[in-house]
Order: structure tokens, then C-alpha cells, then sequence
């Protein structure tokens, strides 16, 4: 069990939208201290949390992060994109930006505070992945997160025997600027929050945080004529 009453906690993307909602979270359930990065820490706006500026696409942004962050016991990799670059046409760099942001920035983070949370004792790396990890429907976007489903999966073979558990979060459309677009069933930040943190506190390998990531995750099992038919129709 990871314990997140006195740890010290660092959320990228923590300024807005889920960040936000899961540094309220964390200090709700008695985290020490929490680290809310943002490229402009002025928009950190949570009156308990300490602000850090961080590029998650810049090595030595997030070694400066990792360098002022000492304390970490828990990582929250959260920060991303939702480039949607088609395959096909759109080009090749806006499909590498999505990459950059969604899969080597968590990748960087990662390594980074790795040897911190290590030095500390241990503790806990949570990824925020997407039902579309799992289903093809978001180009370039779908393609980085399920990269990052992928890393999640190896990283918590490597890092178990260093004492850091490792979740994944699955979620759909959340009531978020990402999401104002969408004419579509929400789950609010709140919810996806508490349930990240239920999921980190039972060392739980993923959280799946609402119905339509339980029904497309249960779905990978059956023929992919059945999940992808009637879009390739």
C-alpha cells in the first residue's frame, strides 16, 4: 500500500483541468507537500501548492525541475497534448510533437526523479493515459498515449524492485478545456482524481475511471473486426 498522507507529491500539468483537481485531491488525503508544474508556474493558482516551472519536452527544464524537487516521493505524470495529427496528411513534425509531449516527456520526467523517489525510500509513479490508448480514433494523439501505456507497463517491472509501485489511469472525456469541444458524457476532475489517488493508495496496476474505459478495455479481448467495424464501415 502507498501511504499519500505526508508524502511529497510532483503533478505535471498541475495548474488546470485534472492537474489541478488531483493537487486539491493530494492535500485533501494529507500530502505533506505538492510540486504543481507549469510552463508559466504563475498560473498555479492552488494556494497550498508549490509552484514550479517546468517544459516536460525539455531535458534541462526537467532537470532544473528534478534538481529543486528533492523531496519527491510520488510522481503524477499528467502534462499533455491532443495534437490529433492525421497519418496521412498532416505533417510528420505535428505527429512527432504529440510524441514529444505524450510519451518522452513522461519518459524524461520519469528518469529524472526516479533516483529521487529511490534516495527518499520509494513510492509511486502514476501515468494519466486515455481510453484511447486502446482504440485508434485520435491519429497521433491515440498513438502517443497507447506509447505510453506500453512504457507504464515496462516501467513497473523495472521499478517494483527499486520500491516504486506504478499505476495507469484510463479515462474518457472529462469536463476540462481539452474537452470543452465535445458534445459528449463527462466525468468531472474530481471524480477522475479521488479515483487516481483510490487506485495509487491500493497499488493498483490501473484505474479505470469510467464506463466507457471499463467497456473498450474489456473489448480488447474480442476480434478487432468488433471494436473497430462499424468505424471502418
Amino acid at each position: 500500500m502507498t501511504a499519500i498522507e505526508g508524502s511529497v507529491a510532483l503533478v505535471t500539468g498541475g495548474s488546470r483541468g485534472i492537474g489541478r483537481a488531483l493537487v486539491d485531491a493530494l492535500y485533501e488525503r494529507g500530502a505533506k507537500k505538492v510540486y504543481a508544474t507549469a510552463r508559466d508556474p504563475r498560473t498555479v493558482t492552488q494556494p497550498d501548492a508549490v509552484p514550479l516551472a517546468l517544459e516536460v519536452t525539455d531535458p534541462a527544464s526537467v532537470a532544473a525541475a528534478a534538481e529543486q524537487a528533492q523531496d519527491v516521493t510520488l510522481l503524477i505524470n499528467n502534462a499533455g497534448a491532443s495534437v490529433n495529427a492525421k497519418f496521412l496528411d498532416a505533417p510528420v513534425d505535428d505527429v512527432r510533437r504529440e510524441f514529444e509531449t505524450n510519451f518522452y516527456g513522461p519518459l524524461l520526467v520519469t528518469r529524472a526523479l526516479v533516483p529521487v523517489i529511490e534516495r527518499n525510500g520509494g513510492g509511486h509513479i502514476l501515468n494519466v493515459h486515455s481510453v484511447l490508448s486502446w482504440i485508434g480514433l485520435a491519429n497521433s494523439y491515440s498513438a502517443s498515449k497507447a506509447a505510453l501505456w506500453s512504457l507504464t507497463n515496462s516501467l513497473r517491472l523495472d521499478l517494483r524492485p527499486r520500491g516504486i509501485e506504478v499505476t495507469g489511469l484510463h479515462v474518457g472525456y472529462v469536463d476540462t478545456d481539452l474537452a470543452a469541444h465535445v458534445d459528449a458524457p463527462k466525468s468531472s476532475p474530481d471524480s477522475v482524481a479521488a479515483q487516481a489517488l483510490d487506485g495509487i493508495e491500493a497499488n493498483a496496476f490501473e484505474v479505470l475511471a469510467d464506463d466507457i474505459s471499463r467497456q473498450v478495455k474489456a473489448g480488447l479481448a474480442a476480434d478487432p473486426a468488433v471494436l473497430y467495424g462499424r468505424f471502418a464501415a
